[in-house]
């Protein structure tokens, strides 16, 4: 999805080419159905529009990973074909940095051709699909009226949250207010297998640290499982529950949403994954690593090996400098941001803003023993909460999916306590032959 905001930046940028190989999309009648005669009176107004949802596949870059969607209008009187799209927004935008870091980035919709639209997507290899709507031409012409107000200059813009407000979200809205709430009524209380971060995982795999970033940013509000209608904040997403839905037409009868669908260009790509990576045993991995690493040099410190000493002190100091860092960061999202879902993180227990003190102290306390007991027990504290934070997974208020998190950092917290305890004991009744450690 176009500027997935805690994930990256992205600028749109329009091809002006022309569509070549679009398949058109012929509406066709049931088999047997009658012909309807041609109308001998005036047209009912909004017979000349034709909607569609037009859904684009995932892409290579971070921002392209979510798809995107847009919804195109055909009005025959006008002899326009136009999309319309909420996906925009541009650096150049007065404090677009402060907003992207507050979650009070700010995006527009706008009416954009057909041809430029689809011939971009092209270039950029994304599928693109289309679904011809079964509105009646009543509901159309509102749908119509609604768009067109939305994409004047005092009405386009809004606050974009990644989630709950994006282009998706606000397509899925502006077709709700054609159907007169059907929408909502009709997936709101049907409930998906899928949460917020179960999703974001699923489309940021084969990007490690992408993936322990997001892993990491997203709290406890990221785990609540999701309606359809809230699924509908994915452009693929939202394109598959489409054709699961029936609303009624002006005679009461039940019809399918979606009349009509065509595959307007396929990419040369595998479709987005359907499933998260299972990278819990990678973290487990490379958690252990680390801590029997820094075991292995206390040990090689402790027979007066002053490399090893050097060695396992920076390990523990980068390691409380980066952890204690990030820590800070998530308090700030949680307490000073309007990102919802940074809040209530309990990573926060195994990446603690505390560790940032540790990392002053480990370097003096090892090597000037100074603070040694404030070291000791910053370390001792830092490494309890993340064992705290692990025993607490089991009970149903403590439920953060944060396993990745905990098997990284558990491991590592426990053995640069190890290492503090170990080293400045050491240092204190080392014999003089190794003093010079």
């Amino acid at each position: 999805m176009k500027g997935r905001a805690f994930l990256g930046t992205f600028v749109f940028g329009l091809s002006l080419a022309s569509v070549v190989g679009a398949q058109p999309i012929v509406p066709s009648a049931p088999p047997g159905a009658a012909v309807p005669a041609a109308p001998t009176g005036p047209a009912e107004p909004g017979s000349n529009l034709t909607v569609y949802l037009l859904t684009f596949g995932w892409g290579d870059a971070v921002w392209e990973r979510f798809g995107h969607n847009a919804i195109w209008i055909k009005d025959r009187t006008r002899g326009t074909d136009v999309t319309y799209n909420w996906g925009m927004f541009d650096f150049n935008q007065p404090n677009f940095l402060s907003r992207f870091l507050t979650g009070d980035t700010r995006y527009w919709m706008e009416a954009i051709d057909l041809n430029p639209m689809l011939a971009y997507y092209k270039k950029a290899n994304r599928s693109i699909l289309a679904q011809e709507l079964n509105l009646s031409p009543a509901q159309r012409l509102k749908l119509q009226q609604f768009v067109e107000w939305n994409a004047l200059p005092q009405n386009k813009f809004y606050r974009y949250d990644y989630y709950r407000d994006n282009c998706s979200t606000r397509l899925r809205d502006a077709l709700d207010h054609a159907l007169s709430g059907q929408l909502q009524l009709a997936t709101v209380t049907r409930t998906t297998t899928g949460t917020y971060r179960w999703h974001t995982q699923r489309l940021m795999q084969g990007d490690i640290p992408l993936y322990t970033g997001v892993t990491l940013a997203l709290g406890h509000p990221a785990d609540k499982p999701l309606s359809v209608w809230e699924e509908m904040f994915l452009p693929v997403r939202m394109a598959n529950d489409l054709r699961t839905i029936s609303i009624p037409d002006t005679s009461g009868t039940r019809i399918p949403l979606v009349r009509s669908e065509s595959a307007l260009f396929t990419a040369g790509r595998q479709p987005e994954p359907s499933e998260p990576p299972n990278y819990l045993p990678l973290y487990v991995a490379v958690g252990i690593l680390i801590a029997a690493a820094m075991i292995i040099l206390v040990r090689s410190a402790e027979g007066g090996h002053r490399v090893a000493f050097f060695a396992v002190t920076g390990i523990a100091t980068l390691w409380s400098f980066v952890v204690g860092l990030a820590g800070t960061a998530l308090v700030i999202a949680w307490l000073f941001t309007k990102h919802y879902f940074m809040g209530r993180n309990e990573n926060l227990m195994h990446f603690n803003p505390l560790s940032l003190v540790l990392a002053v102290l480990i370097p003096l306390s090892l090597y000037g023993l100074r603070g040694v007991s404030r070291a000791k027990k910053l370390s001792g504290f830092v490494a309890a909460l993340s064992l705290f934070g692990f025993v607490l997974q089991g009970i149903p208020f403590f439920d953060q999916k944060n396993g990745e998190i905990i098997a990284l950092a558990l491991p590592i917290n426990l053995a640069v306590w190890w290492t503090v305890h170990r080293l400045t004991s050491y240092k204190r009744t080392s014999l003089p032959s190794s003093a010079a450690l």
